[in-house]
């Protein structure tokens, strides 16, 4: 094969002919790298024979459990034999420490764990193992950066699952690029994929990410892994949430909830409790709402600050919401009912680190706005649900059933929700609404 020379984006993996100042797929300028392709012949295993679809035998479909509720909950039931999953986070964020938490239990359940590290020396894995009490005989260290070196030891010790931590240090001594770039993510990532499927093991990659909060590396990386999982949270406030944006075998909507410990991850079975005040304090600027995560109602609090503006221009902060839809609130809230938010400073917090993309929030958030504004507490242990429209007026949201059973279930007494819907009738908790209006002068007068 012929010598080529091609452009590809550092932060994205976009491929051109020629040098770009702009990438334009991610928008980074001077991000194109020059790479030279078709050096080396990368295949020399045997030919793939072509099967009939009819005379494929199916093959495999095992689960295997984690240990791990949570992670359990997010793959599907456990790792289905045979794939490839890519865990990424921020740094610090306690990947590692998951994988090595998940590497103990199945070393207890019998299988063997070849753990490969590129970053630590095992003399930090040992230390970290010894505080997770995962020092089991099954779980193998190798500190091996070279690609071939990896597949020699998987051919030696033959393990059920392999853990890479992580992509971006594992090289090909096969290509001149360093580690950690576009074309040794990409191709080293295929390799894995290639030894995955072949031998049937389960392969878990830990991935970095980039300062957007994206996997780093080639976007085809997450094309070829089977699960892509994230595993976020503030640091701070100890709260992590693994959710899942590709699952090929199980849905991407459910979320595994954890909080970090001198122990290392602990799973929390209650989350709302974790995201609001049991107390329900009467504070001004303070709303609670009910998200559904998969299956799984979840209260959460919604802060707002809203206060006339020094400069000329407002500042729209917000923490765990989209500004987008923060700024379309804003408009309808202005049109509706008359309030002068315009000139103000409007700042907007999703407690407990959680990073909210359902729109039942929305009249949550107008009430919490509302409530800084004027000063005033809303009525104590209230909720809302409910989609706000652009023509002012309260639209239903799925789930509403299991979402006002888990505001009962923490006490709220005051359920505000859209007239549309149908929930049970004569329960006095209930406040129906047709609109934005009506429930501010229910709360207000």
């Amino acid at each position: 094969m012929k010598e080529k020379t091609i452009f590809v984006c550092s932060e994205c993996g976009y491929e051109s002919p020629r040098w770009l100042g702009k990438c334009p797929q991610c928008g980074a300028w001077n991000s194109f790298r020059e790479i030279k392709i078709g050096r080396k012949k990368r295949w020399t295993e045997e030919k793939e024979e072509v099967l009939s679809l009819d005379k494929i035998e199916l093959t495999g479909g095992e689960r295997i459990p984690t240990g791990i509720e949570e992670v359990d909950r997010v793959l599907g039931n456990g790792f289905l034999k045979g794939s490839i999953v890519l865990i990424g986070g921020d740094p610090g964020i306690g990947k590692s420490t998951l994988v090595l938490e998940i590497a103990r239990n199945l070393a207890e359940e019998g299988f063997k764990i070849l753990y490969v590290t590129g970053e630590e020396s095992p003399e930090q894995i040992k230390q970290r193992a010894m505080r997770l009490k995962a020092t089991n005989k099954n779980i193998l260290i190798f500190p091996g950066q070279d690609l071939q070196e990896i597949k020699e030891i998987i051919e030696d010790t033959s393990p059920s699952f392999l853990l890479v931590d992580s992509i971006q240090t594992v090289f090909s001594p096969e290509f001149p690029q360093a580690p950690g770039s576009v074309s040794q993510v990409r191709e080293c990532g295929l390799e894995f994929l290639r030894l995955t499927k072949k031998k049937k093991i389960t392969t878990v990659l830990i991935g970095h990410v980039t300062k957007d909060g994206t996997l780093a590396g080639p976007r085809t990386l997450e094309h070829m892994m089977d699960v892509v999982l994230y595993l976020e949270g503030e640091r701070k406030s100890g709260l992590r949430i693994l959710r899942s944006s590709k699952n090929r075998f199980g849905s991407t909507e459910e979320i595994g909830i954890f909080e970090m410990s001198e122990e290392g991850l602990r799973e929390v079975k209650d989350p709302s409790l974790h995201f609001v005040d049991l107390n329900h304090g009467e504070r001004e600027g303070t709303a609670y709402t009910v998200l559904l995560e998969g299956k799984r109602p979840l209260v959460v609090e919604i802060q707002a600050l809203v206060s006339p503006t020094p400069f000329n221009i407002p500042q729209r902060v917000t923490t765990g919401f989209d500004p987008r839809r923060l700024s379309m609130l804003l408009a309808v809230t202005e049109k509706f009912t008359g309030l002068m938010l315009r000139s103000m400073d409007i700042f907007l917090n999703v407690t407990g680190g959680i990073k909210i993309q359902d729109s039942s929030v929305d009249l949550s958030v107008v009430m919490a706005m509302i409530s800084s504004f004027r000063k005033k507490a809303l009525p104590a242990l209230s909720v809302f649900l409910g989609e706000v429209g652009l023509g002012g007026e309260i639209r239903p949201v799925s789930g509403l059933n299991k979402r006002i059973e888990e505001a009962k279930r923490l006490g709220f007494n005051n359920i505000y929700i859209p007239s549309a819907s149908s929930p049970v009738k004569g329960d006095k908790r209930l406040k129906v609404y047709n609109n934005i209006k009506e429930v501010i002068e229910s709360c207000f007068g």
